[in-house]
């Protein structure tokens, strides 16, 4: 009964994620693999949101805490220049929102069932009643398929070449269950759910996305040999679900092994699936791997919505009104929206004309090893982009 109940929740969201890593993976490196001619017939099928008001999209924005509302105006800007047929409709969230300011922020998702969001900071110093924005967005919605995928920018000088790796994380449940309490003065329990249905919800769409992405391994990250029955149940699910994948290899790693691997051997590792703090973990990692806070997109899925926010769930306050945040990460993670509206010619646009823009060293901002502006790269990224009628 589970399988089926995930077979119907999840056959809308199928083809968008081979779609999208997709076209940004031909962006990258040229086109080694036809993926539009491989995709044409499943992007027939894509559920997205309906077009409104004379053929434009709308769009939930969350600009969130630190360089969010920055580079939310900075992608406004960008998507005019490229005439894109996308309007925002903006709620304000931060880490000081109330519950019910968060949920007219989910209400917003859930009528427009897409959303660019920035990170919402989170103060541990806050009453334990304070539930954090983030996880009551992704929990409320049900977002359970966090995916990124980690590769190298031509343009981007990193230790480690030929990084490939997409990482699928559990986004609802493990340690991020809010479910911890004092039962003893000094002794504090924290729980960490796993379940059945949960686990093979997200193993069955990292092996499907693997499938259709040609790759042929799939990591499973876990510490089974400590917590026997959480992360045993969750490597059984994976276990079971890659029976009916035959043409991918399984491996499973203990967390601790795999993060010494991809310091050292980034390489041998194909896609990664893990549940959510271990997820956390790697993604930081690979985000270093390949340059940085502020180049990789990332997004995240659920049965109905999608939230696109980048890879590093980072708020960047640190540089935040400052004109030196790198706008690379949250306009790229905007063209990956624009795929999923299957708006693909903007996309390619506004993708091209960034690839184009960052090859220029001295527009590099500080995080990147350069002396730019969060302005000099818009402007020459804007001066990239062709007209698109």
């Amino acid at each position: 009964m589970a399988l089926r109940m995930l077979t119907i929740t999840g056959s809308s969201l199928k083809p968008v994620f081979p779609s999208i890593l997709g076209n940004v993976w031909k962006m990258f490196h040229g086109p080694q693999i036809s993926w539009r001619h491989l995709y044409t017939n499943i992007l027939r099928s894509v559920v997205t949101p309906s077009a409104k008001y004379g053929g434009r999209h709308t769009v939930a924005m969350i600009p969130g805490d630190g360089v969010g509302p920055e580079l939310m105006l900075h992608v406004q800007t960008v998507f005019r220049h490229a005439c894109v047929p996308v309007d925002f409709e903006v709620v304000q969230v931060t880490s000081m929102s109330s519950e019910e300011e968060v949920h007219n922020a989910i209400k917003a998702v859930r009528r427009n069932r897409i959303c660019l969001k920035g990170n919402i900071e989170m103060d541990h110093n806050l009453p334990l009643d304070h539930q954090c924005r983030n996880n009551m967005l992704r929990a409320t919605l049900d977002l359970y398929a966090n995916i990124i995928h980690f590769k190298n920018l031509p343009s981007i000088e990193t230790r480690h070449k030929n990084v490939d790796i997409i990482v699928v994380r559990e986004n609802t449940e493990g340690e991020y269950s809010n479910l911890e309490h004092e039962g003893v003065k000094g002794v504090v329990e924290s729980l960490k759910i796993i379940t059945r249905a949960k686990s093979l919800r997200i193993a069955e769409h990292a092996f499907k996305l693997a499938q259709k992405l040609r790759r042929q391994k799939v990591t499973v990250v876990h510490k089974a040999n400590i917590m026997k029955l959480g992360d045993g149940l969750f490597l059984q699910c994976c276990q079971e679900v890659a029976v009916r994948y035959p043409k991918l290899s399984l491996e499973n790693m203990v967390v601790d092994t795999a993060t010494m691997q991809l310091v050292s051997h980034p390489q041998k590792f194909d896609v990664m699936l893990m549940p959510n703090l271990y997820g956390n973990i790697i993604n930081n990692i690979c985000t270093g791997l390949v340059g940085g806070a502020g180049v990789v997109p990332g997004a995240n899925y659920g049965s109905i919505c999608a939230v696109f926010e980048t890879a590093s769930r980072q708020s960047g306050k640190n540089v935040a009104n400052r004109n030196l945040a790198n706008p690379t990460a949250m306009l790229l993670t905007s063209c990956n929206m624009l795929d999923y509206l299957k708006l693909h010619k903007h996309a390619s646009c506004i993708r091209n004309a960034i690839l184009r823009s960052i090859k220029d060293k001295a527009i590099h901002t500080p995080d990147m090893g350069g002396k730019g502006s969060t302005l000099d790269i818009i402007h020459s990224i804007i001066k990239k982009i062709p007209h698109i009628g």
